[in-house]
């Protein structure tokens, strides 16, 4: 089928986060769409950068209707996209002035150019009703231009748990400020009298500053044996650790959806999460022990439970199973995406 649409992406799109993630999916299951690989510097590009992915976005297929990965889009300035002269459509996974980490004047900054890039969005694609709201209420978009494609989630083996009596901890995602990975130290800190071991799979590239801190961090506490930072994994290996472990964990300041929450119900794990953003409606509340973001007590005191109470984590399980078995299947998200590009001339129907 002859592409009749253009997803413009950022980087790298293998690139193993769940922004990325998302974007491969619905690309692999939409042949009418044309990847275009835009320049890897967002949200903080060089000026090099803005010049080529304005020339980009111009002259590929002049006139074709254009989805952004909210990576560019909400970084472009306003007046770059009002020259595109052609329907231009955002993909927000989360709004990048609530990225943990950035300094109040940066935060500022890219929520007022975000504020204004949307503004001339012809549509705008969102992961979750949660950021749908966040865009309503603080980023003045209009609802009727709004539409939700939660993330898809594929069918998966029951985890089968480590089989042992030292309880295995799971958390996924690159290390970075926003993940909370040294909240989870902090509150693990406090239970060296229990039997457990961590694994944290992601990246340690995309924040160096950040993942050095954490290596400090867990050496000065007295942890290093007991967490590993495995780095990123491949889908396969990936597997065979959700396979058997025996608890996730979510540390995350903010989630515009949580894939990894998904994929852990989808396996039955139980769950102790914060609530941060959309992440506590993606998961039920029996499938998980939820605690606020920040919280390293709260967090102590709910993975003490977790820990001690057996009969609780298997509640936590087959709760988990249960939802992850209602969640939507990615072939559900790329139709939904493919239902907004129909509207603009042009575009596949």
């Amino acid at each position: 089928m002859t592409a009749k649409a253009i997803f413009a992406i950022p980087g790298d799109l293998q690139t193993l986060t769940g922004g990325y993630g998302y974007d491969r999916r619905v690309l692999a299951l939409s042949p009418e769409l044309e990847h275009l690989a835009l320049p890897g510097g967002f949200p903080f590009p060089s000026p090099e950068d803005v010049v080529r992915t304005i020339e980009l976005l111009k002259t590929t297929r002049a006139g074709a209707p254009m989805l952004i990965d909210g990576l560019a889009f909400g970084a472009l300035a306003a007046r770059d996209i009002a020259a595109l002269r052609r329907p231009t459509i955002a993909l927000v996974h989360h709004p990048l002035g609530l990225e943990t980490g950035l300094d109040s004047a940066t935060s500022q900054r890219l929520i007022q150019n975000e504020k204004a890039a949307l503004a001339l969005a012809d549509a705008v694609i969102v992961t979750s009703p949660v950021t749908a709201a966040t865009l309503i209420a603080d980023f003045a978009v209009p609802p009727t231009k709004i539409t939700v494609a939660e993330p898809g989630a594929d069918p998966a083996p029951r985890a089968l748990g480590s089989s042992c009596t030292t309880l295995h901890m799971l958390a996924v995602g690159a290390i970075v400020p926003r993940k909370g990975f040294d909240v989870l130290i902090d509150s693990l800190e406090l239970l060296k009298d229990r039997d457990w071991r961590l694994t944290i799979a992601g990246s340690a590239e995309r924040a160096p500053d950040c993942a050095a801190a954490l290596q400090i961090q867990i050496k000065a506490s007295g942890l290093a044996q007991r967490v590993k930072l495995a780095g990123e994994m491949g889908p396969d290996v990936l597997a065979a650790v959700y396979a058997r472990s025996d608890l996730f964990v979510l540390s995350s300041h903010y989630e515009g959806y949580g894939m990894v929450l998904a994929e852990a119900m989808a396996r039955g794990l139980p769950i102790v999460m914060t609530r941060g953003g959309a992440a506590a409606q993606t998961v039920p509340d029996d499938a998980a022990l939820k605690v606020s973001p920040g919280d390293a007590r709260g967090m102590s005191l709910a993975l003490a439970r977790a820990m001690d109470d057996a009969p609780l984590r298997d509640r936590l399980a087959d709760a988990s199973w249960r939802a992850g078995q209602t969640l939507p299947r990615w072939e559900q998200t790329a139709e939904t995406i493919r239902s907004v590009l129909a509207r603009f001339p042009g575009s596949a129907t």
